[in-house]
């Protein structure tokens, strides 16, 4: 299955589309080596890139060959190559008719960043850094205002497209590109929910903990620590969150309630006491849990639970 990732190449971008790679050194002028640039190493044939460049989505490649240490080749402009020992990764470049404005669709990009490792700051700027990775719902996202600008843009005068345009924009590298990638994408992420919903059903006794209710087409396999914020085993395992029903998953993801180490429940101040009964919340309530699941309802607890008190987290 592919990954994607981000690169942030700024004043590099012209050089290394030329050369059809992207580059970094190995480490830096204090011997240390940064994650941006040691994540080279996760790159392999197939996945994706998105190229950022002073705040706008230019191009989206595929890589060729995955990522060898090596120093970095001559240009056309530099007949010197570099003699500094860096990761390179050949990719083919496909460059975007129309960039994407990360600032202006930086709120809804927003709640698909991970907490860790985010290619973008609050303020939607670009990190400092070279590569970041790019988890699957940050993809799709990208993908889709990609899509938007590119492939199904029209005048505002014409409704539809004459058949020869279609064609033209089917035979258009970036469609093919598009359209590969987020099949692969989706057929990902569903194997990976499918997997890990029939591995959590039977840890919870298939019924939500909290109301008892055990009708599997209104339960669902609650995440403690989101997608975007997993490492790729974290994403399948079962202990990584609670089998809740539709409403309790609802103020679980949102942060409204959490659990603590030893299984309490807490409910955030946005809630009020005397609206207990109406969420069917019950104050100081404990259910059972396995030692498993400790660390991701004490990581939910302390990321994602929203109240002003956040010191016990046991």
């Amino acid at each position: 299955m592919l990954n994607s990732f981000i690169v942030m190449q700024g004043s590099t971008y012209h050089e290394e589309k030329q050369l059809g790679i992207i580059w970094s050194p190995k480490i830096d002028k204090l011997g240390m080596e940064p994650h941006s640039w040691k994540r080279m190493q996760e790159v392999k044939r197939g996945d994706r890139i998105f190229h950022y460049v002073k705040g706008f989505m230019v191009a989206i490649s595929v890589v060729k060959e995955g990522c060898e240490e090596d120093s970095k080749p001559q240009t056309t402009e530099n007949k010197e190559s570099s003699k500094e020992e860096g990761y390179l990764v050949e990719t083919e470049y496909c460059e975007l008719e129309v960039p994407l404005n990360i600032r202006e669709h930086f709120d809804q990009l927003a709640p698909y960043l991970p907490i860790k490792y985010a290619a973008f700051q609050e303020d939607g700027n670009g990190n400092s850094g070279y590569l970041y990775p790019c988890n699957e719902e940050l993809t799709i996202k990208l993908l889709e205002y990609i899509s938007t600008l590119n492939i199904y843009h029209t005048d505002d005068d014409q409704l539809e497209f004459p058949v020869d345009i279609v064609i033209e924009k089917e035979r258009n590298p970036l469609y093919t590109i598009l359209a590969e990638t987020e099949s692969e994408v989706k057929m990902k992420i569903r194997r990976g929910q499918e997997k890990y919903r029939k591995n959590l059903m039977p840890l919870w006794n298939h019924k939500c903990p909290l109301c008892g209710i055990d009708i599997e087409a209104v339960l669902r396999a609650s995440k403690a620590k989101p997608w975007k914020d997993s490492s790729e085993s974290e994403r399948l395992d079962p202990y990584n969150g609670i089998l809740l029903c539709c409403n309790h998953d609802a103020l679980y993801e949102k942060g409204l309630i959490a659990f603590d180490g030893q299984g309490r429940l807490h409910v955030s101040s946005q809630i009020s006491e005397e609206d207990y009964p109406k969420y069917s919340l019950a104050e100081k309530v404990k259910i059972s849990i396995h030692p498993e699941n400790k660390p991701y309802l004490k990581w939910h607890k302390r990321n994602v639970f929203m109240d002003n008190n956040k010191d016990s987290i046991n």
